[in-house]
C-alpha cells in the first residue's frame, strides 16, 4: 500500500503546484473514516481508495481528482456526510465525490435493470464532469485486480461481464488504452480462464523462441530513421491475451498466423515527420496491401491519431508499425487525461467535447426504459470503426457493419427521418448496404418521407435504432388514438348517443385513464372493448339491450357484408392513412388491398387485423362478438402506403417467358416485391408473385394484361 508521502510526491512530480495540504488531509480522513473495515482480501479497506488514487497518478490527474479518489467510498461506506466533505475539502471535490457516490446508491426494483440503471447514472454523472468517470474506471480497475478474493463465482462473473461490456468500452472511448487493455484482460481471465491461460502460455513460448527479436527489430527501425535524418524514439508493445484472443476469433485465424502480436511505435517530433517516416518505412520495406490506416487525417472518435501500416520486415518479419508524434502518443496512452497534461487543467473541470457522449445523452433522453438505453449504448460503443465521407468531405465515424441509415442519423436526426435512399461512391445502392472505409455517402431525402420500421433490422448504431424505435412508438400511439377515436364515434352513433367530453371524462375516470387520448389509445389497442366503452358511459344500456342487440352494434355479421356494399355505410370505421403494421395489420392469409370488402378483427394489445370478407380464417372468430369491427377503406391520392396483391402465374418455359411477365407488370405501373417459383417442369414454370399496387382495380388490370400475354398460360389472384 502506498504511503502518504509517496502519494504526495507522485502528484508533485508532474504537478509542482499541487495542493499538498489537500492531499494530506484527504489521506488521513479516509484512513480514519474507514477505520477497521476490511476488504474480501483481508486488507484494510482504506488500502482500496489509496490504490485507486495511485492508479490516477499514473495519468497525471489534478489534485481534486486524486482527492476524490481517496474519498470516493467514504460517504457510502462510512458515517461521513457530504456536508463534511464540502466543509473540509471544498465544493469542487464535494461535487466529484457526490457524482461517484450516486453511481452506487441504486434503489432498483429488480436485478434485471440494475446494470442498465447503473450505466444510466454513470453517463449522467460523467456528462457533468468527465473526472467522475475517470475515478470510477480506476475504482473498477482495482476491484478487478482483487476480483479473485470474492467467494461467490456468480458475483465474479457478473462483475466481469459488466466490466467487459461497459467499463472497458468506455475506457476505450476515452482513449484510456492502458486501463482498457487491463480491464479486458482481467475480465477475460475470469470469464474464460482456460482460453486466457492457453494464450498466455503461447505468448510466453513465443517470447522464449523469439529471443532478442523485438530488440533486433527496434534497433533496425531506429537505424533506418537515423539514416533518413529523422529524430525518433522506437517502442515495442506486446498485445494482451484478450486482444490476441479477440483477433483470433474475429479473423478466424490460428495463433501461428497472427503477425501483429507485437506492435512497434515510431514517435517523432511533428506531423510532417510522421509522413516522412512513413515514406521511409514504405521505401525500405514492402507494405502489406489493405493494412494502411491514416488516423491523423481522420482521427478516431476518442481523439486517437496515428499512422498504421504493416510491412514485411525488418528481419524479414511481418511487422505492424505505428507512427505518431509525442503528443499523439500521450493521447493514445492517457486519452482524455492527456488534456490535463497539455492544458494543465480543463477550466472548471468541464468535459471536453466528445460527439459520442452527446449521442448517448440523446439516446438516454428518448429511450423508453433503462434496458433499451443499455442495448443502444452498447451498440454505440463498438470499438471497430469505419470512416465515411459526406459529399462536402466531412468525416463520419461509424461502427463496422453500419449502413447508410446509420450514416444518415449520424449526420442529423432530421436527415435520418427524411431518408429515402443513398448514393455510395456515386451509385444508388440499397439502404441495407454495409459501408466500407473511405466510402462517400450522399443521403437522398424527401420531405414526405418517414422512417421505415424495417430499418431497425439492419441499423447497427444506437442513435439510429433509438430514433427508429422512437418514431415507431410515437406513430403507433398516434394511430391507435386515431383508430380508437373512430371506434368510439361509431359505437356512440349506432347507440344513438353523442360523443361528448363529459361522457368520455366519466369513462376515463372509471377506467383510471389520465386523458381522452389514453382512452382512445386503449380502445384502439383492444384493451377497452366497444361494449365496455358503451356500458361505462351509459350504464342503462346494459339493462335495456340484450347480448344480441349490443352484438349488432359492435359487429356486422358476415352475411351482411355478402349482401351489401361498403359504399355509403356511415357506421364503418375508416382506416385512411393508417400504416399497415402499426395500429392496423393486413392479414397474411388473404392480402386485403383497397377495393376489397373488408372486416376488422380486434386483437388485444395489437390493434386491428384487416381481412377480406370471404377469408376462410374468419370462421374461427364466429363466436367472439367483441372482436368484430365494421371497417372500410378510405384511401386518398395523397396516401403513399404500399399495398401488396398476390398472384399465381403459370409461364411457358421458353426464352423471354419471365421477361414478358415482368415487362407487363412494369408497363402497368406495378412493382414486383417478391417472386417465388413453386413448381417447374420442362414445359412450364409455376410461380407466386407479390406485386405492389394501388388497389384492386390496379391489380385486376395487371392480371387482365398478363392473361393476354402469349407466354403466360394462366394467372389468377391468390390468398395467403
Amino acid at each position: 500500500m502506498m504511503r502518504q508521502y509517496e502519494l504526495v510526491e507522485r502528484v508533485r512530480a508532474y504537478d509542482p503546484a499541487a495542493d499538498e495540504d489537500l492531499l494530506n488531509r484527504a489521506y488521513v480522513f479516509t484512513m480514519k473514516a474507514h477505520g477497521a473495515q476490511l476488504r474480501a482480501s483481508g486488507d484494510p479497506y482504506f488500502s482500496h481508495p489509496i490504490e485507486v488514487a495511485g492508479i490516477l497518478t499514473e495519468y497525471r490527474l489534478d489534485s481534486a481528482t486524486i482527492t476524490t479518489a481517496l474519498l470516493h467510498d467514504t460517504v457510502e461506506d462510512t458515517v461521513a456526510t457530504m456536508d463534511q466533505i464540502e466543509d473540509l475539502f471544498g465544493a469542487e471535490v464535494a461535487k466529484l465525490v457526490d457524482g461517484v457516490t450516486k453511481l452506487s446508491k441504486l434503489e432498483l426494483r429488480s436485478e434485471v435493470n440494475r446494470e442498465a440503471e447503473n450505466f444510466r447514472k454513470l453517463l449522467l454523472a460523467m456528462s457533468d464532469d468527465i473526472r467522475v468517470l475517470l475515478v470510477k474506471l480506476a475504482d473498477r480497475l482495482h476491484n478487478m485486480r482483487t476480483l479473485r478474493f470474492l467467494n461467490k463465482a456468480e458475483k465474479r462473473q457478473r462483475i466481469a461481464i459488466e466490466t467487459m461490456e461497459i467499463y472497458a468500452p468506455l475506457a476505450e472511448r476515452l482513449g484510456m488504452r492502458r486501463i482498457k487493455d487491463e480491464l479486458e484482460d482481467l475480465a477475460f481471465a475470469e470469464l474464460n480462464s482456460e482460453a486466457h491461460e492457453s494464450v498466455t502460455k503461447r505468448l510466453q513460448f513465443l517470447r522464449d523462441q523469439a529471443g532478442d527479436m523485438v530488440d533486433r527489430i527496434t534497433n533496425e527501425l531506429r537505424q533506418t530513421m537515423q539514416e533518413a535524418g529523422i529524430p525518433a524514439t522506437i517502442l515495442g508493445r506486446e498485445k494482451k491475451a484478450y486482444a490476441v484472443w479477440r483477433k483470433m476469433e474475429r479473423d478466424n485465424v490460428a495463433f501461428e498466423q497472427l503477425s501483429d502480436i507485437v506492435a512497434f511505435r515510431i514517435v517523432v517530433d511533428s506531423v510532417p515527420d510522421c509522413y516522412r517516416a512513413l515514406g521511409v518505412v514504405h521505401g525500405r520495406y514492402r507494405m502489406v496491401p489493405g493494412r494502411f490506416k491514416d488516423y491523423i487525417s481522420t482521427p478516431k472518435g476518442n481523439g486517437y491519431r496515428s499512422l498504421h501500416t504493416t510491412v514485411i520486415g525488418p528481419v524479414r518479419q511481418r511487422t505492424e508499425v505505428q507512427i505518431r508524434t509525442s503528443e499523439m502518443h500521450d493521447v493514445a496512452e492517457f486519452g482524455v487525461a492527456a488534456h490535463w497534461a497539455y492544458k494543465q487543467k480543463v477550466a472548471g473541470g468541464a468535459t471536453p467535447h466528445y460527439r459520442w457522449l452527446q449521442e448517448l445523452l440523446e439516446i438516454l433522453e428518448h429511450a423508453e426504459n433503462p434496458e433499451e438505453f443499455l442495448e443502444h449504448t452498447k451498440l454505440a460503443m463498438f470499438q471497430d470503426q469505419v470512416f465515411c465521407f459526406t459529399p462536402k468531405g466531412d468525416v463520419i465515424a461509424l461502427p463496422r457493419g453500419a449502413t447508410p441509415v446509420d450514416f444518415a442519423y449520424a449526420v442529423h436526426t432530421e436527415v435520418g427521418d427524411s431518408c429515402v435512399g443513398a448514393k455510395i461512391n456515386g451509385r444508388v445502392l440499397p439502404l441495407r448496404t454495409q459501408l466500407a472505409n473511405g466510402d462517400q455517402v450522399e443521403i437522398l431525402r424527401s420531405a414526405n418521407s418517414k422512417p421505415d420500421p424495417n430499418w431497425e433490422s439492419f441499423a447497427v448504431t444506437g442513435r439510429a435504432r433509438s430514433a427508429i424505435r422512437r418514431f415507431i412508438r410515437n406513430r403507433e400511439r398516434a394511430e391507435y388514438i386515431e383508430l380508437g377515436r373512430s371506434i368510439a364515434e361509431k359505437v356512440f352513433r349506432e347507440a344513438g348517443h353523442e360523443l361528448t367530453d363529459a361522457a368520455l371524462g366519466h369513462v376515463s375516470k372509471v377506467l383510471r385513464l389520465k386523458s381522452h387520448d389514453d382512452l382512445y389509445h386503449a380502445i384502439g389497442m383492444g384493451q377497452v372493448t366497444a361494449r365496455q366503452l358503451l356500458y361505462t358511459a351509459f350504464p342503462g344500456e346494459r339493462r335495456s339491450r340484450g347480448k344480441t342487440a349490443i352484438g349488432a352494434i359492435n359487429r356486422v355479421l358476415p352475411t351482411w357484408w355478402r349482401t351489401s356494399s361498403d359504399k355509403g355505410n356511415g357506421h364503418a370505421v375508416p382506416i385512411r392513412g393508417l400504416i399497415p403494421g402499426m395500429a392496423v395489420h393486413h392479414a397474411p392469409c388473404c392480402h386485403p388491398i383497397p377495393g376489397d370488402r373488408i372486416v376488422g378483427i380486434v386483437t388485444r394489445g395489437k390493434g386491428v387485423m384487416i381481412h377480406t370478407i370471404d377469408c376462410a380464417s374468419l370462421e374461427q372468430f364466429t363466436e367472439e362478438d367483441e372482436r368484430w369491427l365494421d371497417v372500410k377503406w378510405d384511401v386518398s391520392p395523397d396516401d403513399d402506403n404500399v399495398h401488396v396483391g398476390r398472384i399465381r402465374a403459370i409461364v411457358i418455359n421458353e426464352p423471354g417467358g419471365l421477361s414478358s411477365l415482368s415487362s407487363v407488370i412494369a408497363k402497368n405501373l406495378g412493382n414486383i416485391s417478391n417472386l417465388r417459383i413453386t413448381n417447374r417442369d420442362s414445359h412450364f414454370f409455376e410461380m407466386v408473385v407479390d406485386i405492389e399496387v394501388e388497389d384492386v382495380k390496379h391489380l385486376t388490370n395487371i392480371i387482365t394484361a398478363l392473361r393476354a400475354t402469349p407466354q403466360i398460360n394462366e394467372v389468377h389472384r391468390v390468398r395467403g
